[in-house]
């Protein structure tokens, strides 16, 4: 198990990273490019902070998938169900894929799968609106494949699979983003849920600076819920992303500067 003794500035970073990355789960997503620098800049080794960020953000997925689970609608007759079984099967490889990858491996896949997060945060919903209006719908089994596919990816990384999945679905469906939204937190939760597990019990999570992390987060879940309602979506984005575009570009320089 790793442990990290945290400082005062080190406890005020990580209580921040976790407030702020709670807020933006909470409106837009994303909080991962938050949460994972703040673990790896107090000295957790990449694949730890990654698994300690799952860990930390996961009780804010599971509260939002509660208070939304009688809005829960189906993908246009796609079994929430098989869904669900699907995204724990998925987050289930993925943990295992990141337990078993060498931390020198992992340092330098992350920041392309940081590039390929922020690529989607930037692009996925207008992506889909265009292919919505050229008439382009995957079937039910292609969605159920790509709902695995982002399993593994929740399970192994995380940072925006909730937006990637909405881009996905809005393949099929012409509903909005806000019909959308209760069964994204559902799927986020079910694929974190087995992740974090399998995380928690290989040792890999480091519980002071979790914890931390963990009750800002909560917090941050909270406020951000109620910065939504009065903030302009446009502003909200665009601090989202200003922050992603950032996180990927030091993460970069990490690796191959």
């Amino acid at each position: 198990m790793w442990i990290v003794g945290i400082a005062a500035n080190d406890l005020f970073l990580l209580l921040g990273a976790g407030l702020l990355a709670g807020a933006m789960n909470a409106v837009t997503g994303g909080g991962t490019f938050v949460s994972l620098p703040a673990l790896t800049v107090v000295g957790l080794p990449g694949t730890v902070a990654n698994a300690s960020s799952s860990v930390a953000l996961l009780p804010g997925a599971l509260a939002s998938a509660w208070a939304y689970r009688r809005d829960m609608r189906p993908v246009e007759g796609v079994s929430i169900r098989a869904m669900s079984l699907l995204s724990l099967a998925g987050g289930a490889v993925g943990a295992v894929l990141l337990l078993v990858t060498p931390e020198a491996a992992f340092d330098l896949i992350i920041p392309w799968l940081l590039l390929l997060a922020t690529v989607t945060l930037a692009a996925g919903p207008r992506l889909a609106r265009a292919l919505a209006r050229v008439g382009l719908r995957a079937g039910a089994g292609l969605v159920l494949f790509a709902q695995f596919l982002l399993g593994i990816y929740g399970g192994y990384f995380g940072g925006a699979v909730g937006l990637m999945m909405l881009a996905a679905w809005s393949l099929l469906t012409e509903a909005d983003i806000v019909a959308l939204t209760p069964l994204r937190t559902l799927m986020l939760a079910a694929t974190n849920t087995v992740a974090v597990l399998l995380f928690v019990v290989s040792g890999n999570v480091s519980w002071v600076a979790t914890l931390v992390v963990m009750a800002g987060a909560v917090a941050g879940g909270w406020l951000g819920a109620q910065a939504g309602r009065r903030l302009p979506a446009v502003v909200l984005r665009g601090l989202v992303l200003a922050i992603t575009v950032g996180t990927t570009a030091i993460f970069f320089w990490r690796a191959y500067g």
